[in-house]
């Protein structure tokens, strides 16, 4: 029976094509169709089977770690299309990038030494970052996603084929001893179809209702056929998402919450205007309408001429030319093949194949020169020179000396445009079987996998400085193809032939590349009162590599937009490990289940050296209806490729500065922070009077880094009534666990607010050295360097019920909830003097986005009856107050419906599905302090209703 979003005693079901290796060894003896649960096939094949949290075979009923199981049904009620978007609808996820994330050339590489990311998509479990998440596919390992912007650690969800995916399973506890580094958050396993007998297809489109934009199309295709020892599952798919614009959502139309106009007290437009911003001479000034044809006149006392005084009037909206949601466009494909030839010997093989093609836009480019800008490279440093034939000003214009900023928006140029291209593939091979050894059954599998992720970038509308420089050099030296620049001219006065000179395509690269060789071994040993002793153990081999390859003149230092450097690096990894399970008693009153287990892996890696990790916990059912453990587990996770050498780049972040002299800031209202502003480099004379807007943040790996260390406390039980099975209902079910986990060493930068903070109203030293100002104030870098910190601390509760009725009159009735209790989370950053804790639990982060309501929840009800089925879904988020400002986001409380029709007089192979998400057209909270759009993506939905219709066949 299928059940939605439903935390189960499952076991990863072999698939019929899946290595069943390092999590699950697959046989002839434990195959299942598609919607079959663990329980169902330990019941068929009267063995015990592979559960998700352990390698030894046991009951399915007796799962010692808490799993939540999303299936083919749970998946089809969510109407998405994408499993990175379902799985972050569950409770205890906090979600991660998606593709409702523009941040390309908006705000540049994040301080995480993976690159924007732009396109793909992950999952993030318990707030720790998707990087403390293991993604595995059929209990490998597979190939970490990359969009040529940097090196990520961690899978994007975008490459794995949806068509392939039979169902995930989320095992929400640490699990290091088991599969390895980065299993901290948990592990998330996407068990692939196998064992389809025929051809599966179907169709659906959606869009927003009402906008008419967003329209996504999804289509898939699979055949399964062969024999009951030889057998072929194949299948492809196509999905295309359409953008949803920022300009036209209400949230959107500012670059603050509620925001009508530039001259708003709050800030936050650019001084990037396409009528310029010149600090020259000690001015602040800009043109007072575009000049074309002809030089500008300069008046030094702004009563006559081209020129007036900057104002906030004068500062340019970029907030409408975003994306709210970002095209993206995949297909691709999968073959899982086996052939069975005795118990002890069989062969599976498995290809998968993804194209992704998608875009991130960004308003038009701001080039800007002078020192006062900060893009530490050439164009800190250009001369315009007096034979300029647009120098208005009569004299050259030197850095530092007589000019500290221009800011000019090119619109000329067009808006700036991301394009992704991604391919990954991944090939899998799978020897496995038992055999009797001591009077007992044995099982082995030995599996290699190989894979490559490889992604290009296209930047349209960025500027070569080396070029510009000679355009706006002396004009004896513009020769050739050269054509003098025009900075000064306002909107329409840069030709197309200055642009052809001046501009370039970006072209960037990066390649990801794993080569994995994992052999398992499992059985019992002898039996106790309790039951058998199990063990397991094995070996795993693992090869890693990672390279970004940014535009030539982008590594010469030459770019205007998002500066970047090459980075390269490899890894490799020898592990074994061994686990335990010792059932000491069983069927004795009180004590129907006494059973103790444990593991320990021993890992060296080629970066660092070794390290070893253990887990251990128990069960105990005083009675059959009710199971308690506990468990804990050391993990770790080894610091990523993109940390470890990741080159130094700059991540721009939407930040108040404390020492900006501007209306309500701390500078205004506090002594003491002025004092510190002033000894951190701001004029004495509060000439520094900056808007809140974005400030440079210098990103960069660390080959210094330390893995991080984590331990894990998890109790919890589970209770399932036979009496209930028994009387109205077939399935019940109530699920409770506990978690606490401390991160120790944690691999991350210092939060950027955090150092100016601490600068401004302590005078921290370590703080203020990594605040880096010009002479007028400004703030042209700040160190975000990545460093093993102090660490994180969250624990919270999960809770799951299920209940499905018996067949009445009135139908067949279903009823899934699971919620998250967040009772803390809080993360400790070195200082100069000790630490300095942050606690987040109930606050939105703002930039990188992130919220840490106390509670999450969701719950379905669902409703069958011969041919008709309905569903609706309820999601709630609790309210949270923004870290930065105090603005409180207020909850949240989403509704979806669904109606699904398959006629009898088609065999219900045939089905129409009609559905609408956010029926009640909720919007987002507003938030001041995110990143783009004003609304949290991690957390929230897209403004609008979205409908859809699906057509499937054989489903």
């Amino acid at each position: 029976m299928k059940r939605s979003l439903a935390r189960r005693h499952r076991l990863l079901a072999p698939s019929l094509v899946a290595l069943v290796a390092a999590a699950l060894p697959a046989t002839a003896h434990a195959q299942a169709a598609p919607e079959q649960d663990a329980a169902q096939i330990a019941a068929q094949t009267g063995e015990d089977v592979v559960v998700t949290g352990s390698r030894i075979r046991r009951d399915p009923l007796d799962n010692p770690s808490p799993v939540v199981t999303v299936d083919e049904a749970a998946i089809a009620k969510t109407g998405l299309s994408s499993i990175a978007d379902v799985l972050q609808r569950i409770p205890a996820s906090s979600g991660g990038l998606n593709s409702k994330f523009n941040n390309s050339g908006n705000l540049g590489n994040p301080p995480d030494g993976g690159g924007v990311g732009a396109g793909s998509a992950a999952i993030d479990l318990r707030y720790l970052g998707a990087k403390r998440t293991l993604v595995l596919v059929d209990g490998l390992r597979y190939v970490n996603g990359a969009s040529a912007s940097g090196i990520p650690g961690t899978v994007d969800l975008n490459s794995i084929p949806d068509v392939m995916i039979q169902r995930v399973e989320v095992l929400q506890s640490a699990a290091s001893a088991l599969y390895g580094s980065d299993a901290i958050g948990g592990v998330v396993n996407i068990i692939t179809r196998s064992g389809q007998k025929g051809f599966r297809a179907q169709a659906q489109y959606g869009q927003y209702l009402g906008e008419n934009d967003g329209g996504t199309q999804n289509y898939q295709l699979s055949w399964g056929g062969g024999s009951d020892r030889v057998h072929l599952d194949v299948g492809g798919f196509y999905t295309k998402q359409d953008p949803v614009s920022a300009a036209d959502r209400d949230i959107s139309q500012f670059p603050n919450p509620g925001q009508t106009s530039c001259t708003d007290e709050i800030g936050g437009c650019s001084s990037f205007t396409p009528s310029g911003r010149f600090v020259v001479n000690g001015q602040n000034i800009t043109l007072r309408a575009p000049v074309t044809g002809r030089r500008p006149v300069y008046d030094p006392t702004l009563a006559t001429g081209d020129f007036k005084q900057f104002t906030a009037a004068d500062r340019f909206n970029f907030a409408p030319y975003n994306y709210f949601l970002t095209p993206n466009e995949r297909y691709g494909g999968f073959a899982n093949a086996r052939a069975e030839f005795t118990d002890w010997f069989n062969v599976r093989v498995k290809a998968v194949w993804n194209h992704r093609q998608s875009q991130n836009r960004a308003a038009f480019l701001p080039l800007g020169l002078g020192p006062d800008i900060g893009n530490g490279n050439l164009l800190d440093t250009i001369t315009i020179d007096a034979t300029n034939p647009y120098n208005p000003f009569g004299v050259s214009l030197v850095p530092g000396q007589n000019y500290n900023a221009i800011y000019r928006r090119l619109v000329e140029a067009g808006q700036r445009t991301y394009s992704q291209s991604v391919d990954t593939f991944s090939v899998t091979g799978t020897i496995d079987g038992k055999f009797q050894l001591f009077g007992k059954n044995w099982y082995y599998d030995a599996n290699a996998v190989a894979a490559t992720n490889d992604a290009h970038q296209l930047f349209t509308g960025n500027v070569n400085g080396a070029r510009l420089a000679q355009a706006l050099g002396p004009v004896s030296q513009c020769t050739g193809a050269c054509v003098p620049f025009n900075i000064f001219g306002g909107e329409g006065s840069i030709t197309p032939e200055m642009l052809a000179f001046v501009g370039f395509d970006e072209r960037s690269r990066s390649q990801q590349r794993l080569n994995d060789f994992t052999f398992n071994l499992s059985g019992e040993l002898f039996d106790l009162p309790g039951g058998p002793v199990g063990v397991a153990a094995g070996y795993e081999h693992r090869y890693q590599q990672g390279s970004f390859t940014p535009d030539p003149v982008i590594q010469a230092g030459l770019g205007a937009d998002i500066p970047a450097q090459a980075a390269r690096g490899a890894f490799n990894v020898d592990e074994v490990y061994g686990e335990l399970r010792v059932p000491l008693i069983r069927d004795v009153p009180f004590l129907r289940l006494v059973e103790l287990n444990g593991a320990v892996r021993h890992s060296n890696f080629s970066t660092y050296g070794g390290n070893t990790t253990y887990s251990g916990g128990a069960l105990w059912k005083p009675v059959n209806d009710l199971l308690l453990r506990g468990q804990y587990a050391e993990s770790y996770r080894a610091a990523s490729i993109g940390e470890l050498f990741g080159a130094q780049s700059r991540f721009d972040q939407p930040l108040a500065d404390p020492c900006s002299n501007i209306a309500g800031s701390p500078y205004q209202t506090s002594g003491t922070v002025r004092a510190n502003c002033t000894a951190n480099g701001v004029p004495a004379s509060g000439s520094y009077a900056e808007p809140t807007g974005q400030l440079p943040i210098l990103t960069g790996g660390n080959a210094a880094l330390a893995p991080e260390t984590a331990k894990t406390w998890v109790f919890g039980g589970v209770y399932s009534p036979a009496w209930a099975r028994t009387g109205f209902a077939s399935a019940l079910s109530l699920e409770v666990n506990y978690y606490d986990i401390k991160v120790d060493g944690a691999i991350a930068s210092i939060p950027a607010d955090t150092l100016l903070n601490r600068c401004a109203q302590t005078g921290d030293s370590l703080s203020c050295a990594s605040v880096v100002r010009a002479p007028s104030g400004v703030i042209t870098a700040i160190n975000g360097i990545l460093l093993n910190t102090g660490g994180i601390r969250t624990r919270g509760v999960d809770a799951t019920f299920t209940l499905r009725t018996q067949p009445t009159g009135a139908g067949t009735f279903g009823l899934s909830v699971s919620g998250n209790y967040l009772l803390k989370y809080e993360e400790i950053v070195p200082a100069t003097d000790g630490t300095t804790t942050t606690d987040y639990t109930g606050t939105e982060r703002g930039s990188p986005d992130q919220a840490y309501p106390h509670f999450k929840g969701q719950a379905t009800l669902d409703w069958d009856i011969g041919p008709v089925a309905a569903a609706f879904t309820g999601r709630y988020i609790d309210d949270v107050v923004e870290s930065q400002g105090g603005n409180r986001l207020k909850s949240r409380f989403y509704g979806d419906v669904q109606l699904s029709f398959r006629p009898s007089w088609l065999d219900e192979k045939i089905g129409l599905t009609l559905g609408v998400n956010n029926v009640f057209d909720t919007d987002p909270p507003a938030c001041f302090s995110c990143s783009l759009n004003n609304y949290d993506p991690t957390t929230y939905d897209v403004p609008g209703r979205f409908g859809y219709a699906r057509l499937s066949y054989g489903f």
